[in-house]
């Protein structure tokens, strides 16, 4: 199994790429193959049509649409911006929609108060609908960012390893019960 983790910050001092990397870590570590996108070292350009015909845009629009496309499932990892989700994460979701189809999609998000991203988690699903995926049911929240984790990324808060434990197996279930669907003779029948 693949899954892409999506960073969605791409800010100095951004607190939800420490989520992104303990994910990762959590992951590996049960032998997944983790493919973590991040915005700082993959840039691309505020998406219009004009980025269409600038080589460099249309390559790595290609490349990350390749590593988008070989993953059984993804997490999208993102602050909470003004009561939304983030807009480097949005304008990355804006290049692609078939490389999402029917995939599973777990949502973590971070807020350095107390409800964890809770709003941009919720409107993070509905897009993922309206991308063709699967919204994993349970989402990870991070309150309380800033002190989640140590100097050297490593949790500190006892809730959030539980959480995100938990985000992890249910992603894992949800990601092989729809792939064990897909290669099923009904599904092959209902295309």
């Amino acid at each position: 199994m693949k899954i892409v983790i999506l960073a969605g910050s791409a800010r100095r001092d951004r607190k939800s790429f420490n989520v992104c990397v303990h994910l990762e870590k959590l992951l590996s570590g049960l032998g997944i193959e983790v493919d973590l996108l991040d915005p700082v070292k993959t840039p691309l350009p505020v998406f219009d049509d004009f980025a269409d015909g600038n080589p460099a845009v249309t390559q790595a629009v290609e490349k990350m649409g390749k590593r988008l496309e070989n993953a059984d499932a993804m997490v999208f990892v993102t602050p909470e911006y003004n009561g939304s989700f983030s807009g480097v994460l949005k304008n990355t979701l804006d290049y692609f929609w078939a490389e999402f189809s029917e995939k599973p999609i777990g949502v973590a998000a971070v807020s350095s108060g107390k409800m964890g991203g809770i709003n941009a988690s919720t409107q993070l699903q509905h897009v993922i609908l309206s991308l063709g995926a699967y919204p994993l049911p349970i989402k990870l929240l991070v309150p309380d960012v800033d002190n989640t984790f140590d100097e050297h990324l490593n949790p500190t808060s006892e809730d959030f390893i539980k959480n995100s434990n938990r985000f992890t197996k249910k992603l894992l279930w949800f990601a092989n019960a729809v792939s064990s669907a897909k290669n099923t003779q009904l599904y092959e029948n209902a295309e």
